[in-house]
């Protein structure tokens, strides 16, 4: 079932993956998911971690999909959120956390 979500999202980030090498840090939720796609470039895809009232766009690479921590924060979306989540993959985490996984080793 993880296998097949995280297909799915392989799939779905073609369509949002631009060609721009100079951006694949995280920004701040005042720039909307519609302008900022164009940010995004290929091996990546963005992500919100939300949590209450905490929320932060991070650009994650495509290799934390084999990530453990990361995998882990995705099952959790799956279990809030559902397949069916509509703009930006929302994972329901504090900032602070997905920046933790981000910063750590990769598995």
């Amino acid at each position: 079932m993880l296998r097949n979500f995280v297909g799915r999202i392989q799939k779905g980030l073609s369509l949002f993956v631009a060609r721009r090498p100079d951006a694949f840090s995280y920004f701040s939720e005042d720039r909307t998911a519609t302008a900022a796609q164009d940010d995004v470039r290929e091996g990546y895809f963005s992500v919100l971690a939300v949590k209450g009232e905490e929320t932060k766009r991070f650009i994650v690479g495509l290799d934390y999909l084999h990530d453990p921590a990361f995998l882990g924060l995705l099952d959790k979306a799956q279990e809030e959120y559902g397949f069916r989540q509509k703009g930006a993959l929302a994972l329901p985490c504090r900032p602070q956390e997905l920046q933790k996984i981000l910063d750590g080793p990769k598995a």
